[in-house]
């Protein structure tokens, strides 16, 4: 319990501090105005701040220990990565290279059927290559497999793709032929 007097006391410091704090309020609203003067004066705006401050920021991540590391491994992933595709690419090369040597001036079309050139021992050998190097660089890249299918799924799709979007014509003939 609180006497009379005490209550009056305290009452007093209560209007005290809230003069104080209205005192206070006005003087830091003077200061934060005087602050946007000498901005304004200086050429400074928001829009400069927010620049400096992303400009500040992207250097730090650029510096940070995380990105460097992350910047390294992508890089060395796309490295190897053009790498396997490169070699996906000769080994295409060197194989049609092979089937048109064998050919004898007749075209695939008319020397081998697609089913049987697709069972021959050149394909598969050319399936499995691109099947390791497709398995290799999802798991160098992506961290684990995500399943894509295997190579004779996803080259069906592809014929099946390739003859919806052709609008006929001789060249949907020759897709058809092509298609298993």
């Amino acid at each position: 319990m609180l006497s009379e007097e005490e209550k009056e006391e305290l009452k007093a410091e209560l209007v005290q501090l809230e003069d104080e704090i209205t005192t206070l309020r006005q003087v830091l609203s003077a200061k934060e105005r005087h602050l946007v003067e000498i901005k304004q004066k200086l050429g400074m705006n928001l829009m400069n701040e927010l620049k400096q401050n992303f400009s500040k920021s992207w250097h730090d991540v650029q510096t940070s220990t995380a990105y460097k590391k992350t910047h390294e491994t992508l890089s060395h992933a796309g490295q190897k990565a053009t790498a396997a595709f490169s070699n996906v690419g000769t080994a295409i090369s060197k194989k049609f290279g092979d089937m048109r040597s064998h050919s004898i001036g007749y075209s695939i079309r008319h020397s081998i059927s697609m089913p049987a050139m697709r069972n021959s021992p050149t394909f598969k050998s050319f399936e499995e290559r691109v099947e390791t190097t497709v398995t290799s660089l999802k798991t160098k890249v992506g961290g684990a497999n995500h399943g894509g299918g295997s190579f004779e799924e996803v080259l069906s799709s592809t014929a099946h793709a390739s003859a919806q979007s052709s609008g006929g014509g001789p060249r949907r003939a020759e897709e058809e032929e092509l298609q298993c």
